[in-house]
């Protein structure tokens, strides 16, 4: 009863495995977004042993420049050494990227998995909630949560989740909502299966292909929130993250470019290699795409 019996769902189940990790690694800029995405999250993870300096310890060497002895992308205003900043900030970002789509899918998935299923008042009551939060503007939102009920990690974190899950839920009950309809989920049905283990078994392995590509694309959103956020001094003051460095380096751009220039490197960079990653892994998911490999 569990193998898919038509062949929306063959195609679809076929799509994972072998055939998607040759199409993937076929796309040059993929792998090079791979590449880079696991490059900084080694670094992040050897932070205390890659950086050389503490982060948050300032010394008496102010504003040097890049390629200083002991400081080869400079310091800041504080004396701080900017390479070590940077390192350590991969960390903050990489955690609200990633435990932010992670709850962003979760919710979005239950939400989405329901609406599609049962449809009905349960469709329209889940997809009006998810519509208006999907009129709200995410930034200025959080602007004002964070500035009445003050910053910290895991508010930014939580803020950012709760804004983030509409989109995943309204493609998880697209999906669903085709999928319940398809003879293999009636021939599990007259089986016995109950909704639970039908939508769980069944249907939601059927949808894993748009899921892991919308949570990719909400680990990109994800960080370039927290860096504006960071940016207009809202970040968590007991962490360094890439946002705060270009807080803190916008009043030295004329004197002191690196301050800001490698921050947003890494945040222009990391952004960039998970939004091309997300296109690689649609195209790569895609089932129509085995017809033109």
């Amino acid at each position: 009863m569990s193998a898919p019996l038509n062949p929306q769902a063959e195609a679809i189940a076929t799509s994972r495995g072998p055939g998607f990790l040759r199409r993937l690694c076929r796309s040059r800029t993929a792998m090079l977004a791979l590449g880079f995405i696991g490059l900084v999250i080694l670094l992040a993870a050897l932070a205390p042993f890659v950086a050389g300096h503490d982060p948050m310890v300032g010394g008496d060497d102010a504003m040097l420049p890049p390629l200083s002895p002991g400081h080869w992308l400079g310091t800041d205003d504080l004396g701080r050494d900017v390479w070590a900043q940077t390192v350590y900030g991969a960390r903050v970002s990489l955690m609200v990227g990633l435990v932010t789509a992670l709850f962003a899918v979760s919710i979005g998935v239950v939400v989405g998995g329901l609406a599609g299923y049962y449809g009905g008042w349960v469709d329209t009551v889940l997809m009006r909630v998810s519509e208006f939060f999907q009129t709200l503007p995410r930034f200025v939102l959080a602007l004002i949560v964070i500035a009445l009920f003050g910053s910290g990690l895991w508010k930014v974190i939580f803020v950012i989740a709760i804004l983030s899950w509409p989109q995943t839920a309204r493609l998880v009950r697209a999906s669903v909502s085709s999928l319940r309809q398809q003879p293999f989920v009636d021939a599990a049905r007259v089986g016995g299966m109950g909704d639970r283990a039908l939508l769980l078994r069944e249907i939601l392995p059927n949808v894993a292909a748009p899921i892991i590509v919308t949570g990719s694309l909400d680990v990109a959103a994800a960080i370039l929130l927290e860096a504006g956020l960071g940016f207009f001094g809202l970040g968590d003051p007991n962490h360094i993250s890439w946002g705060s460095m270009l807080n803190e380096a916008q009043q030295y751009l004329r004197i002191a470019w690196w301050m800001s220039l490698f921050p947003g490197l890494a945040i222009a960079l990391t952004v960039l290699s998970f939004n091309v990653l997300g296109d690689a892994l649609n195209d790569a998911l895609n089932p129509r795409s085995r017809v033109r490999s």
